[in-house]
């Protein structure tokens, strides 16, 4: 039996822009990464996410990232592993405020953007960022890119780790996602974006845009809520991997 979690990036609105689609893709992923404030979001759409997230099930993750509005969170930021440190604990407590006034719990914490990225590859940047959560809540679920620094990281400090794929982006022979600097760093295509998912879940393994599989392992499956696309997406992912024999569950309920 295959088991996966579909998680989403969600709560990126901010005042009067408005993002994504969150309030209908809910229905068709099972955890949400939750914008907190730094690269998107602001109180009032974390509340309402959290309201949502809750109503629908669906398993409540912090999402924090640089602090860069103008760059969404995107843009690689100097940062030493203390600031790191001290500003995945910052986001996570702003979070928690909300979730816990709505009688909730908060089941992982996904870094967004160009933490994320950085932390894969950096052992003093993951290390940090897992004591960070770690210290605040030990029972969350670390995601971390498959195979990168930051699973090693929550692994070494005790916390249950989630092994993270992406169903639009193209890989390196080394494991590690194509930069979106490149042209082909995004797949388009949603029934090239589907197979390879379903690839990395059932066989373990990616063609790297070299043409080498890597072994990869898939316990979560990241979509974008911020594309065109977003919502129809959704509803094929998730229509697919059922087809496929895949169960979609919440990370929280089966990741031991």
């Amino acid at each position: 039996m295959h088991l996966v979690d579909l998680n989403c990036d969600m709560g990126e609105s901010f005042g009067a822009y408005r993002m994504g689609k969150d309030e209908e893709i809910l229905d068709y992923v099972t955890s949400a990464n939750i914008a907190c404030g730094y690269h998107a979001g602001d109180p009032a759409t974390m509340r309402k996410t959290v309201q949502m997230a809750l109503e629908k099930n669906v398993g409540i993750g912090a999402h924090p990232g640089m602090p860069d509005l103008v760059g969404f969170g995107r843009r690689e930021i100097n940062i030493s592993p203390q600031e790191a440190y001290d500003l995945v604990i910052y986001q996570m407590g702003a979070l928690y405020g909300f979730v816990r006034s709505e009688g909730g719990k908060i089941q992982h914490v996904k870094p967004h953007g160009a933490l994320f990225n950085m932390a894969a590859k950096s052992a003093p940047l993951s290390e940090a960022i897992a004591e960070a959560v770690y210290k605040v809540d030990p029972e969350c679920i670390l995601f971390g890119l498959a195979g990168s620094e930051l699973v090693k990281a929550g692994k070494k400090i005790g916390l249950r780790t989630a092994s993270e794929v992406f169903s639009d982006r193209t890989y390196q022979k080394d494991g590690s996602l194509t930069s979106r600097r490149e042209e082909n760093a995004l797949i388009k295509d949603h029934k090239i974006a589907v197979n390879q998912v379903i690839r990395m879940v059932k066989e373990g393994k990616v063609k790297s845009v070299q043409g080498e599989d890597v072994v990869i392992q898939a316990d979560t499956i990241c979509i974008h809520g911020d594309g065109l696309h977003a919502l129809e997406f959704a509803q094929y992912i998730s229509n697919a991997l059922r087809e496929a024999g895949i169960t979609i569950a919440k990370i929280g309920d089966f990741l031991r």
